[in-house]
């Protein structure tokens, strides 16, 4: 998190070994196993008489679930929101699309039987699970691993992203119908629509979102 959060710059050395220890009370070994972690993850590189250094953040592998966890946990949660944002409207409404063209019957059952069980859903809480699994299904029905990936990958992302939407009051009335416009576009094998329908969709997730958080700095810290 020191890493993530910029306590520590790329290009700059992690503390020696012996005082990392001290710091964190484990052993060599422990410690050695966790920068084998980081070095895994892409923050940082090991070298022999040098140590480890932080790389450049677009060398990290940032959507590695550890990764996404501490940056979470270290920028305000508005920052992160609208970076994943503009990341969700590069691919999803791309992702409808494809999956209107390319689903077979069985990917649009998955579909609708997410969003059925988002309909059902009686609690925000309730609506989190079928929502990623709509969102997931739809990234499978392209039928192209690589957009699968990414979207198995997102899930953490997306799923604090659904949290924060979750906290406006009228969020299942104004969820429901967007994602059955994304369905319908789906199911008509509509490839324009379901773009659309898509993008519709994430314009007024950022509008939710921003009202939370407007209504959110009203409250003393």
């Amino acid at each position: 998190m020191d890493i993530v959060s910029g306590r520590v710059q790329p290009g700059q050395r992690l503390p020696a070994e012996a005082e990392l220890c001290e710091r964190y009370g484990v052993s060599r070994p422990v410690l050695r196993e966790a920068t084998r972690v980081l070095v895994a993850k892409g923050l940082v590189i090991s070298k022999p008489r040098v140590g480890s250094v932080v790389k450049p953040r677009a060398q990290w592998h940032m959507l590695d679930p550890d990764v996404l966890f501490w940056t979470l946990s270290t920028i305000p949660e508005g920052e992160f929101f609208n970076s994943l944002m503009t990341v969700r409207r590069i691919i999803e409404p791309a992702a409808a699309a494809l999956a209107a063209s390319a689903a077979t019957a069985d990917d649009l059952d998955l579909i609708a039987s997410a969003y059925n069980r988002m309909e059902s859903a009686d609690t925000a809480a309730g609506l989190l699970e079928p929502d990623l699994e709509f969102h997931r299904a739809i990234m499978a029905a392209t039928h192209n691993d690589m957009l699968a990936y990414i979207g198995n990958m997102l899930s953490l992302a997306l799923s604090e992203s659904i949290k924060l939407t979750s906290r406006h009051p009228d969020t299942h009335a104004l969820s429901l119908p967007r994602h059955k416009a994304i369905l319908t576009a789906i199911q008509s094998r509509d490839p324009l629509g379901a773009r659309h329908a898509s993008l519709v969709q994430l314009e007024n997730a950022r509008a939710d979102a921003e009202n939370v958080l407007e209504v959110g700095s009203h409250y003393p810290a």
